[in-house]
């Protein structure tokens, strides 16, 4: 069975917190809203591109959407995409991975091999 991961981005000292509590609650849009935003890969660039852009110290968490159980829902957002929506909190323990976000010299998020990149206008 392969992994379908789903990304979160998040300010590093959020993250730092959330390891020593053991659970990770959001961000402040988040709480709002009343659950954590995830993206697929194919979204998660035109997300920071949107929702994060320049914002510096930014970690990219990774986690599979099959070990979140029915707290994961997917529901309709931009453009009519689904996205999937945590409702409650991550625990530490379910994260694959959480890694530098950088800006490029053009002021955009620079990821990971394997994330498709996104130019403002692209969309």
């Amino acid at each position: 069975m392969s992994e379908q991961l789903i990304f979160h981005m998040c300010k590093r000292h959020d993250w730092q917190a959330a390891q020593g509590a053991g659970q990770y609650v959001g961000s402040g849009d988040d709480l709002a809203d009343g659950f954590m935003h995830f993206s697929t890969a194919e979204q998660v660039a035109e997300s920071a591109g949107l929702h994060r852009n320049g914002v510096t110290d930014l970690l990219l968490i990774a986690v599979d959407a099959d070990r979140l159980g029915p707290a994961l829902k997917w529901e309709s957002s931009r453009g009519g995409q689904l996205f999937p929506h945590l409702y409650g909190g991550l625990d530490v323990s379910k994260v694959i991975s959480a890694r530098e976000l950088p800006l490029g010299d053009d002021g955009l998020h620079v990821f990971p091999e394997g994330i498709p990149p996104w130019r403002p206008g692209a969309s």
